[in-house]
Parts: structure tokens; C-alpha cells; sequence
């Protein structure tokens, strides 16, 4: 595929798998990958997205991965997903029928990892069933069994005026924690 739209239907051939194994320490789950993840088949490939810098920033990689590594995530007990399989944009483009809220419940049911962490609102909200501004940041008080909810600010360049690296260093202590 050589011209990509802004936001739309994930072709096949450009879906990224979900990495996921049991008992994780961690899971991070994106609302969707945005255009470049989706042109690259990797997680938080946009240069200007913060993921991948603060994953090593905060002490939960040893060394900064490039997007195209993140099956690597594993040997830290760290695994990855989305709510929005089939599409990619940024999350204010996403249809609302994106989102698929029961998947991701059945998934960490049957994965079980100690934390879930939604890296936006916007995907806390579709999996809460609750508008954004009625959700915090931080720890939640609803669980996916025993797995604890942690709703992160975006990583991406488009929300960097709500970025706060506070709240990924308090979950990176969370998993400190479980060791």
C-alpha cells in the first residue's frame, strides 16, 4: 500500500499481532495503532510518540527498544494490545464500532497479567464505558479478575499537551512492586 490515509480499515496485511502470554507483569493497551505504527506493523512507531523512551526512561526496559523490537517486551514481562484491532487513526478519528471492549475482557481473562495499563483516556473510556473526563488518571478501582486497571496519559505527539511522565513512573513503581 503506497498512499495511507490519515485514519481507516487495517488492511490484513498490515495488522500487528497482539503480545500476549500468561502472567505478565504488565500489558499496555493502545486505543489503535496510528498510521505510522500500522505502516511500519510495529507499536508506537511514530517518532514523536513517547512510548518507547519512556519505557526506558522510567526503568521498565533497561535499554530503549525500537518500535520494530516489540516482541522484545516479553523478556520483561511486558505485553502489548489494542481495543481497536481492525482500524488505525488517531483516536479521534476512530468510528465507534472500533472498539471492541469484550475482546480485551476475554483476553485478560485468559492472560491473566497483574496490571493493564490503557496508554489514553480515549481507550479507558470505550473499555469504562465512561466519558473521558470522568476518568483519572492512575490506578482505577475496577478490576479484570485480579488483573489492577492503570489508565496512562497518551504517549502520542498529538496529545503531548496532557503528556505527564508522573503518572508512568507511579506504574513503573507498581510494577517494581510485584518483583
Amino acid at each position: 500500500m503506497t498512499a495511507w490515509l490519515r485514519s481507516g480499515l487495517l488492511p490484513e496485511s498490515h495488522t500487528v499481532p497482539d503480545l500476549l502470554v500468561p502472567g505478565l507483569a504488565l500489558v499496555f493497551c493502545g486505543t489503535a495503532l496510528g498510521r505510522k505504527s500500522a505502516e511500519a506493523r510495529a507499536y508506537y512507531a511514530n517518532p514523536t510518540n513517547l512510548f518507547w523512551r519512556t519505557l526506558h526512561g522510567t526503568g521498565l526496559t533497561p535499554e530503549r527498544l525500537p518500535p520494530g523490537d516489540y516482541a522484545r517486551l516479553l523478556d520483561y514481562g511486558i505485553g502489548l494490545t489494542d481495543l481497536a484491532k481492525r482500524h488505525f487513526g488517531n483516536d479521534a478519528e476512530l468510528p465507534g464500532d472500533a472498539f471492541d471492549p469484550a475482546a480485551l475482557r476475554e483476553k485478560m481473562l485468559r492472560y491473566r497479567p497483574a496490571i493493564l495499563a490503557f496508554t489514553s483516556k480515549t481507550g479507558a473510556s470505550a473499555f469504562l464505558d465512561r466519558p473521558t473526563g470522568r476518568i483519572r488518571l492512575g490506578e482505577q478501582t475496577e478490576r479484570i479478575g485480579d488483573t489492577r486497571l492503570f489508565v496512562l496519559p497518551s504517549p502520542s505527539g498529538h496529545a503531548r499537551r496532557y503528556w505527564d511522565v508522573a503518572v508512568w513512573e507511579a506504574l513503573a513503581a507498581q510494577v517494581r512492586a510485584l518483583a
